[in-house]
């Protein structure tokens, strides 16, 4: 019997991997056996009871307020017969109506026996009321059927619910699940009690008998017909247990009510006792499985499954064309992915409706099903004609999940190699598994959580778009409810994206969309280190080439943009942006159906904002069959009180206006989003799952929609797919540098290794003289503690002491100097050079690899003079001087050594066009010579470091060279146009993950279930450790109790949840992957291993994160309460300590008091702080704390997970007792100033208002953008920040070569920088003073600015008096007068004065 249990569990617990194509191992709503309002009978003399367990979604608390009550079936009358009782929890919402058909079945015609059927979908079971129901249900069943309880948390409650029953029920009979769950297995003698492990030989068997490219279904018929052999070495009764549950598992693929109800008839014969020994069920009672094929094409209009294409389109073109009047030789034709179980079920109303509602425009359909979940076989069986050829123009997969797959494991390489190979869009539209379409409705969220992990995250990685609901469920039967109007936009943009491959080029209209934030300040084109105007210059010329009609394109990028703004001083509100368009209020009222939905925020149209108070104004310019188009702004900028208390209504009329323009006035075939980001995507609505009432959804409407992205910002751009059902093509951001060094650091570094050459002789004191002097100059001294003063008696110092002076003041500089920094902006379709790609190729030497068994260069270089690089980063960081000059040495060597390699492969101008092998020298094949990085390293004094150490380093920087100069950016986007498959690729940072290279790719995220990662809670626990080190140092070995956090998305997904595991970390509790390796236990670890207390967390979750990452922050909840409900001393568990507190205080529950993750309202994003200091629309720092309160206050709760509620009381309890505030810094393209962003959501002056004592809490920044982490003060890193970027002549000279664009970069960091200033008091008075040195006082400077954007460069001027007038910067007279007036001549020239 165990021969036969292990190859029955290689195929059917397989849950983890393998059979996780099964076709049922889908997260569906549940399958019950349900009869509404039926009479409960009396109990009969003789009752068998069944259980069936089936997973789905939750009562209370999520999305659904379904009752099990309202399944419950029992027979109207006994009548003497022989009752048996199933209980069951599924996760197939079609299935319940089968079960409820072929139970009443059973009660309605079979004269000996009837049963009493109870279901559960497995989400209900986290509602107390309802597991209890479960359990008491579970005790008295005779048969218990469970089925893709693939949920951890959830499965447990099975495991414990069922398992101490499981021995005295008649059958046990589980379907794809969790191994845990699996091993409840019993049909008769048959068990499987080793699923999910490797003994008893199924390892070796999947090996041997695992059919190429087989579905689940394929092994298992594989093992049915293997089966024979096996079962005749067996005894009888354990042949006949294993024959059972096969035929079982056969009955449930079938699906319908028929097979259903001979399932259970069959079960209840063997092993229902009352009902087996009295012989009640005759054999000639129960049918046979009634199964229709494995996979086909399948039409609602058709008489036949149809198995091959040829003879379907035959039919087709006979009957249904005609029928519909659809030309069959001209009309589009989109193929269509089903699952089998909605067919098998005849649940398939939604896809009938889908169907029809594309015929009836036009076009011809190609709907295939699967059983198994490998949809790749129908694309290649169905998609493609005799000869080969495509025969689709896009496809819609309506099953929901990933191509090739179902809930626990993925192929997406073989899945993206298919949808390469077809080349056709491909739409991802998904059916509501887990609520009811009311619930959908009503929610805030829109879909919910566990459905967008599996069903839009996972999809995604395969290059899925358009995440559009199309159908619901209804909570009475279960069965799937067509949407329609949701159905006629799926339909209509399929179509529109089928067009694009027909439609010639040059009769296409294509609308580019550029941004301007915030307005009114010189910011028409702006976008995160893309230099706009210059790349759409790229892509036009791109465009023409390409056949479009891009009509009289401007010879140079500046007369582009002077055709745009008129000129580049144009103000967004005033008509000196070149006006394309005047529409009408009554044009607008007739074109936008929905505009009188904006006017309880804006008034009637046409309103102030876009309008010339009589029309709505179109501001852009047509080349050609080409519109550039500037997106209007949000509207709430420079109204404090907006800002204060909207939850962002509503976008304003002309905002609407715009996007009507490009659809219905324009006639975009295609919208081309410019650039890091706009404001489409963050238009109130759902979270994920839009409505036809949420405005992105309006907005874009029919439009297919292209959008450039930054690489680095995979969060935002997944926002974008989701949200505005954006097709995003990733961008390269520029190459980060080292900051080297400037003016006065450049002195003090020399005055450094002056010292080095004459630290022994009797010059060595005068010189730490002057270097101390130097470094108070260069305002080091509030970076080095214990900086002895310029008075101090050198002379007096020993040698060491001497030395120890010096290694700190040289560390510091070395810090400023290898701080990589972006340099210039970055244009679409021109590659790096080579001295770009030799500055991100030095950082990306510059890690270990581990996964890769990749060490890094300094690694090795440190080893081959004996030493260890952690023990020299130590060391250095504490100022050792030998140490900092030997990592000074390292890092020096690193450049030289890749400088070699990319030289090999440079062009005469000095861009790299083909990467020459690193190998592939012929001398070098022969081992004659070394090679030039060797050689390299040698010369700078690592002689011993050898080429075959280097080797695996060196092979994986070829390929990081070969994707860095594949540049694929313009082509995506022509490809796009033409209605191709664009191919997907992570974001992130490129140096952590080089995969993200090439770019030109639609980029997705990860999988949310998958972090944190082991490695990242490595990274996670250092980064911790060295935080509370310093704390306890900085407090007399005391440690902070309570620690506020900031989580971010894009962060979370470059780092693989670094900081997700440094919350977790912090309150001491462990993630857990559970069988299937997703992260979802818990564990609590012990105060003896912690070796410390817990300390407690408030989480602020950016919008952003709570979109991505809902999961997690369930994760998050459970753990902090798990730490409040453990019995510990409170001195030693600092969240138990104040969840009591605050339980007594609020007079709450522990539970609720234990809430510590927050984040914005479902739909909103931000604190609002950035827009005000953005826009100088704030009163003073009170408003900008109660904005922060009003807006991040939403509180997450896993025991309610489906919303987020406002809790005030708890946010600000919670906030009063933080002692430290603390962020995380990633990558070296995204720092402090840069963006709005991190002040935006900083708490640091929040927290000292809310303190009882008044108390600034201590705020602290990781850094962990190089292999060498680091925990400084925010102070530091601000500083660190304006040293490198800001006031770093190498920063502001390449954002000055790309003119207009990069003088609006300078003044957004200054203008960030003042952020600080005023949400966490952190900026020095010394960062505003150089600042205004360097751009106001050089009358050179404020002649460049002025030129190459003025209002930008009044922007910035305004920033510093308005630090002046708020009291962040003291400065003279004669600094203050000069920019007052500068105020009045450039505003003078900008008004044309």
């Amino acid at each position: 019997m165990k021969v036969v249990a292990c190859l029955l569990v290689a195929f059917v617990a397989q849950c983890a991997g393998y059979a996780g194509r099964s076709a049922y191992s889908t997260p569906r709503a549940a399958m019950r056996a349900v009869s509404p309002g039926v009479v409960r009978a009396a109990p009969a003399p003789v009752a068998t009871r069944v259980a069936m367990v089936a997973t789905g979604p939750p009562q209370t608390g999520l999305f659904t307020g379904s009752k099990p009550s309202d399944r419950h079936i029992e027979p109207d009358d006994l009548n003497g017969r022989t009752q048996f009782k199933v209980v069951y929890v599924v996760l197939e919402s079609q299935y319940q109506s089968s079960m409820t058909a072929a139970c009443k079945r059973i009660n309605a015609q079979q004269e000996k026996v009837a049963v009493e059927c109870s279901g559960y979908l497995l989400e209900e079971l986290r509602d107390p009321v309802n597991y209890e129901a479960f359990k008491k249900e579970v005790a008295e069943a005779d048969i218990f059927i469970g089925s893709l309880i693939f949920v951890q948390e959830l499965a447990d409650k099975v495991v414990e619910a069922v398992a101490p029953h499981r021995d005295s029920m008649s059958a046990c009979i589980i379907f794809p699940s969790m191994p845990d769950v699996m091993r409840l297995q019993k049909v008769g003698t048959f068990e499987m009690k080793n699923a999910g492990t490797s003994k008893g030989g199924l390892s070796d068997f999947m090996k041997k008998n695992k059919p190429n490219g087989a579905t689940f279904e394929d092994g298992m018929l594989k093992l049915l017909r293997a089966l024979p052999k096996v079962l005749k070495y067996l005894p009888n009764e354990k042949a006949r247990d294993a024959r059972s549950f096969m035929l079982s598992f056969q009955y449930w693929l079938g699906g319908s009510p028929e097979n259903l109800e001979a399932m259970l008839l069959n079960v209840a014969s063997k092993y229902v006792a009352p009902i087996a020994s009295n012989e009640l069920l005759p054999e000639s009672v129960i049918q046979d499985p009634r199964l229709i094929p494995d996979r086909g094409i399948w039409h609602p209009g058709a008489k036949e499954i149809f198995v091959d294409v040829d003879s379907y389109l035959d039919w087709y073109r006979r009957e249904m064309a005609p029928a519909n009047g659809i030309d069959f030789d001209t009309a589009p034709t989109v193929g269509i992915l089903l699952q089998k179980s909605h067919i098998n079920t005849k649940d398939d109303g939604h896809y009938v409706s889908l169907i029809q509602e594309l015929e009836a425009r036009g076009a011809k359909v190609v709907p295939t099903y699967s059983g198994a979940l490998d949809f790749s076989v129908l694309i290649d069986e169905y998609f493609y004609s005799a000869e080969g050829k495509q025969a689709v123009d896009s496809v819609i997969n309506l099953t929901g999940f990933a191509l090739v797959g179902g809930p626990a494991k993925q192929d997406h390489p073989a899945a993206v190699e298919c949808l390469r190979k077809l080349d056709r869009p491909y739409l991802c539209a998904l059916p509501l598994v887990f609520q009811t379409f009311e619930e959908w409705k009503e929610s805030e969220l829109g879909l919910h959580p566990v459905q967008v992990a599996l069903q839009v995250a996972l999809p995604e990685i395969d290059g899925a778009i358009e995440p559009i609901i199309f159908a619901g469920r209804d909570g009475l039967t279960g069965r799937s409810v067509p949407l329609a109007d949701r159905i006629a936009v799926l339909a209509e943009r399929s179509l529109r994206w089928a067009n694009l491959r027909r439609k010639p080029n040059a009769e296409k209209n294509v609308a580019i969309t550029i941004f301007s934030f915030p307005p009114d300040k010189g910011n028409v084109g702006t976008a995160a280190y893309l230099d706009v105007f210059g790349s759409i210059f790229s892509v036009l010329k791109g465009l023409k080439k390409d056949g479009y009609d891009v009509g009289d394109v401007p010879e140079t990028i500046e007369a582009l943009i002077d055709s745009v703004l008129h000129d580049k001083e144009a103000r967004i509100a005033s008509p000196e942006l070149n006006v394309e368009y005047r529409m009408s209020v009554d044009e607008y009222r007739r074109l936008t159906p929905w505009a009188s939905d904006l006017e309880e925020n804006w008034g009637p149209p046409p309103g102030q904002l876009n309008s010339d108070g009589q029309n709505l104004l179109i501001y852009g310019k047509k080349f050609g069959n080409v519109f550039i188009g500037v997106q209007p702004s949000f509207g709430y900028e420079g109204d404090p009180m907006r800002l204060l208390f909207s939850k962002s209504a509503s976008p304003h009329h002309g905002f609407a206006a715009y996007y009507t323009y490009v659809e219905k006035v324009f006639g975009a075939d295609a919208v081309l989003h410019f650039g890091t980001h706009g404001s489409l995507e963050f238009m109130p609505g759902k979270q994920v799952g839009m409505s036809g009432e949420c405005y992105p959804d309006r907005l874009i409407h029919n439009i297919p929609n292209l959008y450039y992205y930054a690489a680095n910002n995979p969060s935002e751009a997944t926002i974008a797919k989701r949200r505005s059902y954006a097709n995003t093509i990733s961008y390269l951001t520029p190459p980060a540098e080292n900051a080297g060094l400037y003016k006065g650091l450049k002195e003090l570094g020399e005055l450094v290794a002056s010292y080095q050459t004459l630290r022994d002789t009797g010059r060595g004191s005068s010189i730490v003289g002057s270097i101390v002097a130097a470094a108070r100059t260069c305002n080091l001294d509030k970076d080095i503690k214990d900086l002895p003063s310029e008075e101090a008696d050198f002379t007096a110092f020993s040698l060491d002491d001497r030395d120890t002076v010096v290694g700190k003041v040289y560390a510091r500089l070395m810090e400023i100097e290898s701080r990589l920094l972006p340099c210039g902006l970055h244009t679409v379709g021109v590659p790096p050079t080579a001295e770009e790609a030799i500055a991100t190729l030095v950082s990306i030497a510059s890690i270990d690899r581990a996964e890769e068994n990749i060490k890094s260069l300094p690694r090795i270089l440190a080893a081959s003079v004996g030493r260890d690089i952690d023990d020299i980063y130590r060391r250095s960081d504490a100022g050792v001087l030998d140490d900092v000059t030997l990592r000074t040495r390292i890092v020096e060597a690193t450049r030289a050594a890749v400088r070699a390699m990319v030289e090999q492969s440079v062009n005469n101008e000095g861009r790299i066009e083909t990467v020459a092998s690193v190998f592939g020298n012929f001398a070098r094949m022969l081992g004659i010579g070394k090679a030039p990085w060797v050689e390299a390293c040698a010369t700078a004094g690592f002689d011993a470091a050898d080429e075959e150490s280097m080797k695996p380093l060196f092979t994986y920087l070829d390929f990081c060279l070969k994707q860095i100069v594949a540049d694929n950016e313009l082509g995506a986007l022509l490809a796009s146009l033409q209605g191709r498959y664009t191919l997907p690729g992570p974001g992130g940072d490129p140096i952590r993950n080089p995969l993200v290279l090439p770019t030109g790719k639609n980029m997705h995220a990860l999988d949310p279930q998958a972090i944190p990662t082991a490695a990242a809670c490595d990274c996670a626990k250092v980064v911790v450790d060295r935080l509370l080190e310093r704390q306890a140092l900085d407090n007399n070995g005391a440690y902070p109790e309570s620690i506020a956090f900031v989580l971010w998305g894009t962060d979370n997904i470059k780092t693989y949840g670094e900081s997700l595991a440094q919350v977790l970390w912090m309150v001491g509790v462990k993630p857990v992957a559970d069988s299937i390796g997703r992260v979802n236990k818990l564990e609590l670890i012990p105060l003896e291993k912690l070796g410390r207390p817990r300390i407690d967390v408030v989480v602020s979750c950016s919008g952003v994160f709570r979109d991505l990452f809902i999961n997690q922050m369930n994760l998050l909840d459970r753990a902090v309460k798990m730490a409040a409900e453990a019995d510990e001393p409170l001195e030693m568990n600092f969240v138990r300590k104040h969840a009591l507190e605050q339980a007594e205080e609020l007079g709450v529950s522990l539970r609720d008091a234990a809430t510590r993750v927050f984040s914005n309202a479902a739909g909103s994003y931000s604190a609002n702080v950035g827009l005000a200091i953005e826009n100088g629309g704030w009163e003073g720092e009170q408003q900008l704390q109660e904005q922060y309160l009003s807006r991040k206050g939403f509180a997450f709760n896993a025991d309610k997970p489906g919303m987020l509620e406002q809790q005030d009381a708890v946010f600000k309890s919670s906030l009063k007792r933080v002692d430290v505030t603390f962020q995380n810094l990633d990558s070296s393209e995204i720092s402090l100033s840069d963006v709005s962003h991190y002040f935006d959501s900083d708490p640091t002056k929040v927290v000292a208002g809310l303190r009882t004592d008044g108390k600034k809490p201590a705020a602290f920044v990781a850094d962990t953008t190089t292999a060498n982490a680091q925990v400084r003060t925010l102070s530091e890193t601000v500083r660190l920040d304006a040293r490198t970027k800001l006031l770093n002549p190498k920063f502001y000279e390449g954002m000055l070569k790309s003119g207009y664009e990069g003088t609006r970069e300078i003044t957004k960091r200054l203008r960030n920088t003042m952020g600080w200033s005023a949400t966490a008091g952190a900026v020095d008075n010394f960062v505003y003073e150089d600042a205004n040195e360097v751009f106001i006082a050089d009358p050179e400077m404020q002649k460049r600015l002025l030129d190459t954007n003025p209002n930008a460069f009044r922007d910035m001027v305004t920033t510093f008096l308005e630090a002046n007038g708020r009291g962040y910067w003291e400065t003279s007279e004669e600094n203050l007068d000069r920019l007052r007036q500068l105020y009045q001549e450039v505003d003078d020239k900008i008004e044309g004065m």
